[in-house]
């Protein structure tokens, strides 16, 4: 059962983009060896709501729970999460289908 990871992107002007772009960069490659497919990334968002205005959305669709949890948990995945973390409010959900 396919199963989506759906982030929101909150960007600190105060830090700037560079570790976070580079995060961008480097996470591609690890979420696909997990069969993660990118659906959405996109900066191009018209908000609803003032209380919710995220800069970036990612959906990500994985082919089941157990690969999306074997991606965020994985060694190459765990070096590079403090360049997410220490850059952006990202606010992620899963869904299943």
């Amino acid at each position: 059962m396919s199963c989506y990871f759906v982030i929101d992107t909150y960007i600190d002007p105060d830090k700037g983009r560079r570790e976070y772009d580079e995060y961008i960069e480097l996470v591609k490659p690890i979420v696909e060896a997990h069969n993660g497919e990118y659906l959405v990334r996109s900066e191009n968002i018209i908000p609803l709501s003032e209380a919710r205005n995220p800069q970036r959305i990612i959906i990500i669709r994985f082919p089941s729970k157990k690969e999306l949890f074997d991606c965020f948990s994985s060694q190459e995945y765990r070096e590079i999460q403090e360049k997410r973390i220490s850059s952006v409010d990202a606010r992620a959900v899963i869904v299943e289908e």
